[in-house]
């Protein structure tokens, strides 16, 4: 990064941060993942600071202010190695804003000293007076369109990362659904396939009784040997066992046929992939289609609750609105892996419709509760969650101007409750 120059009397930090308030930028930082944010003057007194204590081994970076050319005081910030790129990030745009902040204030610190002395200046000093003022101006000029430049810069830089980040939760869903479904198919492939080999071998015995009897029935009548034989090779081809059993195989192999259609037929349902980004959602039927799909990460002592109502078609996104559903019950799935109880309710309000996710899990300490939306915030452990997937919802359920709200106490369960608006007469409803 270069280095910047602001022209004007000798100041110190302190004295144009005086009348500033740096900490709701700072506490920002903070919140978007960095650890700890500090603003030092060039003596090292700390101006500003939030965060958590700074330890050893973390990712630190530390950059430089300056005022008429020489270092006033640094901009600290430190995190975790893991999110160096983020941090690197935060720390730029941070810095950045700073500057502008602290360019506009002394620029104000300059216009003021600068009142109070040309007062008493004759009318050719403050014609000088007003050349020199000319060209700053042009300077603070050049330099705020420079930071307005690398401020729009480093913005699509982290959007970029964090649609890159969304995409890798999506491909991380979909292996783990992938996996889930492979898991569900594999159950029913496996005993039609056993069926299948041991009705081949029916067959086989079918043929062999098939062939005595032609073979018999080829001579000009059958003798009292050819019906002994034929009692005895019936016997044992055990076919008076075989003969009800292939009812019991057919019938078993077409219902795990059924089975295997009905699974595809729920993931391209959830996937909606055969239809437009926008379509008319019956909010019901999506909600089971996406339990279906969840049936191998649902416990098997589960108990699911139906509360429903019947509300209107809501028009938007099918794939983004199961993707919001997933995210919820597979949440309250994992939080507790038996004696799960999850209660599903689906009402209409005036102008609204709410979906109350509510479950008997471990609950949300109130701690955390305000951070859960937070991108890349998960209380998983490392390499299980990345911290995404309520972020997801949230954002889904907020572009269509809805809410996502939750009421949890630790040790008596969860409700995440959506709330989506009815499109009001003459309105169309549709994803904004």
């Amino acid at each position: 990064m270069e280095d910047d120059y602001i022209i004007g009397a000798e100041k110190s930090l302190r004295e144009v941060f005086e009348n500033i308030d740096l900490m709701p930028l700072i506490k920002s930082a903070v919140s978007a993942g960095a650890s700890y944010v500090m603003v030092e003057d060039s003596e090292g007194e700390i101006l500003y600071r939030h965060g958590g204590p700074v330890e050893e081994g973390v990712f630190t970076v530390k950059q430089p202010m300056y005022l008429e050319g020489e270092i006033a005081g640094h901009i600290v910030i430190t995190g975790d190695y893991k999110n160096k790129g983020r941090i690197r990030a935060i720390g730029e745009l941070i810095f950045n804003a700073v500057k502008i902040i602290l360019n506009n204030s002394f620029k104000t610190m300059l216009a003021v000293e600068t009142h109070t002395t040309v007062v008493n200046r004759s009318y050719e000093e403050l014609l000088e007076t007003n050349r020199k003022l000319m060209l700053s101006e042009g300077r603070y000029r050049d330099l705020a369109n420079t930071l307005e430049k690398e401020v729009h810069e480093r913005t699509e830089e982290l959007k970029q990362a964090h649609a890159k980040l969304l995409h890798q939760e999506k491909i991380a869903s979909i292996g783990q659904l992938a996996a889930g479904i492979a898991h569900e198919i594999n159950n029913p492939i496996g005993f039609i396939s056993s069926n299948i080999n041991t009705l081949k071998q029916y067959v086989s015995k079918f043929r062999d009784m098939l062939f005595f009897y032609h073979s018999a029935f080829e001579k000009e009548g059958l003798s009292n040997e050819d019906r002994e034989a034929s009692k005895q090779k019936w016997k044992n081809l055990k076919l008076d066992f075989i003969l009800p059993d292939v009812e019991d195989l057919v019938r078993e192999s077409l219902e795990g046929a059924e089975r295997v259609k009905k699974i595809v037929s729920d993931l391209k349902g959830f996937s909606h992939i055969d239809e437009a980004d926008k379509a008319y959602i019956e909010i019901n039927s999506e909600i089971d289609r996406t339990l279906n799909v969840l049936t191998h990460e649902i416990p098997e002592d589960a108990e699911i609750v139906r509360d429903y109502q019947d509300i209107p078609a809501f028009s938007g996104n099918p794939a983004h609105i199961c993707q919001a559903f997933f995210n919820i019950i597979l949440n309250a799935v994992q939080a507790r892996k038996e004696g799960l109880k999850l209660v599903i309710a689906v009402r209409c309000l005036s102008n609204l419709i709410r979906i109350d996710f509510s479950d008997n899990g471990p609950g949300i300490p109130e701690n955390i509760r305000k951070r859960i939306f937070d991108p890349f915030f998960t209380t998983k452990e490392v390499g299980t969650g990345t911290g995404m997937g309520l972020n997801v919802t949230y954002e889904i359920i907020s572009s269509y101007g809805g809410t996502v709200e939750v009421e949890s106490e630790a040790g008596k369960g969860t409700t995440f409750s959506i709330l989506l608006p009815l499109p009001q007469k003459g309105d169309d409803a549709g994803v904004r």
